[in-house]
């Protein structure tokens, strides 16, 4: 049995944005030859690289003759991967987040969320995909 408080605003601690930024960096740090933790991660990001993800896969899939998701495309090169978080500092302003994950040594990485449909997503800039070109036929 659950006990809920009503009238309390406080998210419950599992939906806290700096503790959606430190499951996204664990499924980050996994995401080599895991497909699981690529659709992890894939499921915490913003829609823009959701959506730039998506075309990524589209490409791939085409090009390769098999079914990719769109985690399979997570280069983990695109997402700080340097410490080993123990521990956030976040600062929530309206549907905006800046999250500050902290190793052992204090070394820190910053990374923003932003609020989407009720979650928190993780607003990783991707490089955008470049121009699908077609030779001209002589």
């Amino acid at each position: 049995m659950s006990l809920q408080l009503l009238g309390c605003d406080k998210e419950p601690e599992a939906e806290r944005p700096g503790v959606v930024a430190l499951g996204f960096v664990s499924a980050m740090r996994r995401v080599h030859g895991n497909p699981e933790s690529g659709k992890q991660a894939y499921g915490v990001l913003w829609e823009p690289a959701r959506k730039n993800l998506q075309e990524r896969a589209r490409r791939a899939s085409a090009l390769s003759g098999r079914e990719l998701h769109p985690g399979e495309l997570i280069v983990p090169s695109w997402f700080a991967l340097h410490l080993i978080p123990e521990r956030f500092e976040e600062r929530i302003e309206g549907n905006w987040a800046q999250v500050t994950l902290f190793d052992a040594a204090g070394q820190s990485s910053s990374s923003r969320l932003v609020l989407e449909e009720g979650k928190w997503k993780v607003a990783l800039e991707l490089p955008p995909l470049s121009a699908i070109r077609s030779r001209d036929e002589e």
